[in-house]
């Protein structure tokens, strides 16, 4: 062997060294993945399809404000519409996460075709954010690590009415409400705070038009207020015939945020100023996250966006955070969650934050609906929150830990 000739122990040494900062170098690239992939189911024909457009218009606001990424990534969102069916819902969950392999599931507006759906995310260990169902079970013993709430507790608008209502010294409400799992929470949440009596309540086929029935015994209870959470073209429908009935002259009409937003307000008309209703959210909240959000929501769609659309965006502005803050790295479930659970993004709400059960803890304000300057109405809130900080009733009961 020639005196200046390394030796073999020094040459294999060269070689292993070589070889483990080629795979140090092969980890770190499997860490960093190529691109990010979201399945959105959501709800996009049919009389709620309003509902399901704008929270899908909210989030691919978003993506484009961010240059057609998130976290520094390409993001690929899978748009699909569940049709109002649960059972397609499902289907379409099972195809993303399976077939697609989809770092995060998002976009279902009703929690009957959530919970319906969403066993074939957390089953298949996929994260879900959700942008609007929030359903009472999941924020308690059903707790899921794979599962946040972008948006509010089933409970919250309702728990935010029953106390306006009491601020306003009402004394008798009758309530009505779908006969689905959002419907039951709603009414429920309403009851939890309100002090005065409940002449009645009425649980209505989901998807229900036509409330003639339902009207004539509200007329014959007499209440002073009438409380209702009737989304998309129920609520359109049913303001509109109460309305029509003239029940209006008689009995206040109080709602929930969702109940009395722009794809409310439009078809409604009038009629709907000078309404009361309760939100986490407004279009006239001065915070520069959601000043951007308004300018560039409507420059794109030519129209005023709603709550869905806000919270849709949010579940975006979420998900870039959190690849951002795990560098990419989309394989770590456990540190994606982290950084999820750390909420560290701008929200168009204003202060935002998980509680232990991945729930929202947040404001709710009042708002009312009055004239927009332009011709038409729109939402505008009161100063002060009628719930400050206000989380859920159900977290107790949620066995999840940090």
């Amino acid at each position: 062997m020639n005196a200046n000739s390394p030796s073999r122990d020094a040459v294999l040494k060269k070689t292993l060294l070589a070889l483990a900062l080629a795979l140090v170098a092969l980890g770190a690239a499997a860490q960093a993945a190529d691109k990010v992939k979201i399945g959105f189911v959501s709800t996009l024909s049919g009389p709620s399809s309003a509902l399901g457009v704008d929270i899908r218009d909210g989030f691919l606001l978003s993506v484009k404000l961010h240059g057609g990424k998130l976290g520094g990534l390409p993001a690929e969102v899978l748009v699909s519409d569940d049709q109002f069916k649960p059972e397609v819902a499902r289907q379409l969950f099972e195809r993303n996460v399976k077939r697609d392999r989809v770092d995060f599931m998002t976009g279902v507006v009703f929690s009957n075709i959530m919970l319906a759906a969403l066993p074939e995310a957390l089953d298949n260990n996929t994260l879900y954010l959700s942008p609007n169902a929030a359903p009472s079970s999941m924020a308690g013993k059903d707790c899921n690590p794979l599962f946040f709430a972008v948006s509010w507790p089933n409970d919250a608008y309702h728990e935010a009415a029953g106390a306006f209502a009491n601020q306003r010294a009402l004394k008798s409400v009758y309530l009505v409400a779908p006969n689905y799992q959002a419907g039951k929470d709603s009414l429920a949440g309403f009851k939890r705070t309100f002090k005065g009596q409940v002449l009645g309540e009425n649980y209505t086929k989901l998807g229900q038009l036509d409330y003639a029935a339902e009207l004539a015994e509200i007329r014959a209870a007499k209440p002073q207020a009438l409380y209702i959470f009737l989304p998309g073209g129920m609520g359109i429908n049913f303001i509109k015939q109460f309305v029509g009935a003239g029940l209006g002259k008689e009995t206040m009409l109080l709602l929930p945020g969702f109940s009395a937003d722009q794809d409310v307000i439009g078809p409604v008309g009038p009629a709907m100023a000078g309404l009361f209703n309760t939100a986490h959210w407004s279009p006239d909240f001065a915070n520069p996250a959601n000043q951007r959000f308004m300018a560039e929501f409507q420059k794109e769609y030519k129209r005023v966006p709603t709550l869905y659309a806000s919270q849709g965006y949010d579940t975006a502005e979420l998900i870039n955070a959190a690849v951002r803050d795990t560098k990419g790295n989309l394989a770590d479930k456990e540190a994606m969650r982290r950084a999820l659970r750390s909420a560290r993004f701008d929200s168009v709400r204003g202060p935002f934050k998980f509680n232990s059960n991945q729930y929202p803890i947040q404001n709710y304000y009042v708002r009312t609906v009055g004239s927009d300057g332009k011709g038409g109405l729109i939402n505008k809130s009161f100063n002060e929150p009628i719930l400050k900080d206000h989380g859920d009733v159900y977290v107790q009961q949620c066995m999840m830990r940090k």
